[in-house]
């Protein structure tokens, strides 16, 4: 019964597919939305650099890998490939300006900052998933094993705040109680390769369903500000 109806969504799809995606075997990220979260993620770095009293190379470092950290580790572990933003140098120019940003405002004035911080979720709830599919699509091309392709795409979506957090010397918000963030994307990363490579579907629409199922939860997660609790409540003495 539930073969059957996979098998009807899938033909459904497959007759939808040249209307509602022309080329839909592969995921792409728009380009503007691209540089837009890489520079305000850069920017919510170089804010934990400046909180931290490091100068100016150590605000560009912290703000370098809050925005290109997730695919650093992706491709220069992983996949072992250059990673993008050394053969694309706007990225570089996004986080030098990103660190110019924030310099100029602390000696300026010191505005408030949480605007950008609500603006950063909001963007999370769009970009760590469609990162994250970005790169599930290059370890698929790499032959990497179901677990791999979904160790990929968690990585490639919060790899940057680890790194960002162990640079700053902080304990890693990826480990810590709080909002469902790593869970949910693991969630969606599990539904994209189900989809591609146990159901058969396109990347792209694959892509946005997952990328639908994220952005839900994490809104959820959001508005209702649900937590994640420690297994223990006390230290064992």
């Amino acid at each position: 019964m539930i073969s059957n109806i996979l098998e009807l969504i899938r033909e459904a799809l497959a007759a939808l597919q040249p209307l509602l995606w022309p080329d839909a075997r592969e995921f792409t990220i728009p380009v503007y939305f691209d540089y837009f979260a890489t520079f305000t993620w850069a920017v919510s770095g170089a804010l934990i650099g400046v909180h931290r009293r490091y100068d100016l190379v150590g605000v560009f470092v912290i703000a370098l890998v809050s925005a290109v950290g997730g695919g650093l580790l992706r491709d220069g572990i992983v996949l072992q490939r250059t990673p993008v933003f050394l053969t694309n140098g706007v990225y570089l120019v996004l986080v030098a300006a990103a660190t110019a940003l924030v310099a100029i405002s602390t000696k300026v004035a010191l505005p408030q900052w949480h605007t950008l911080v609500k603006l950063v979720e909001w963007i999370d709830t769009v970009g760590v998933p469609a990162y994250a599919v970005v790169g599930m699509q290059l370890a698929q091309a790499q032959g990497l094993a179901i677990p791999g392709v979904v160790l990929v795409g968690v990585l490639n979506g919060v790899g940057g705040g680890v790194l960002r957090d162990v640079l700053a010397n902080e304990p890693s918000h990826l480990l810590l109680p709080g909002q469902y963030t790593t869970l949910v994307l693991l969630l969606a990363c599990v539904m994209f390769v189900v989809l591609t490579q146990l159901s058969g579907m396109a990347a792209t629409p694959a892509g946005l369903g997952a990328m639908a199922l994220f952005f839900v939860i994490r809104a959820l997660t959001i508005r209702f500000n649900w937590h994640s609790r420690a297994l223990v409540s006390d230290a064992p003495q």
